[in-house]
């Protein structure tokens, strides 16, 4: 799983390099947003715009990931596309998650 991160003032922006996140890559994914979440400002915004397809395996590494990052932080999703923005809004994680159009709208939107 190719991940990349940046930092802004107020928040981590990880990006995920990949256009699946399934059962194949959901632990890899786990142990690469581990070393890239790790540290840094209380907010990350996880960038999933080249994520086409997600099953319950990638949810349940994304919950996870969001349990690394401990109480005192928050994972916030960026750039789902249609069927991905689907797959949360079905499962209910949009009530977990603060969910945003585009990555330009999350670092605009400090959400509380």
């Amino acid at each position: 799983m190719s991940l990349t991160s940046t930092a802004t003032d107020t928040a981590k922006i990880i990006t995920v390099n990949a256009s699946r996140i399934d059962a194949a890559m959901a632990i890899q994914f786990k142990e690469d947003m581990r070393e890239h979440g790790a540290n840094g400002p209380a907010r990350v915004i996880l960038d999933l715009s080249a994520v086409d397809f997600i099953d319950s395996s990638g949810l349940g590494a994304i919950v996870a990931a969001m349990k690394q990052l401990g109480d005192e932080r928050r994972l916030d999703l960026a750039g789902l596309t249609p069927t991905v923005e689907k797959v949360f809004r079905l499962t209910r994680m949009d009530t977990v998650f603060n969910l945003f159009a585009s990555l330009d709208e999350a670092i605009s939107t400090e959400a509380s």
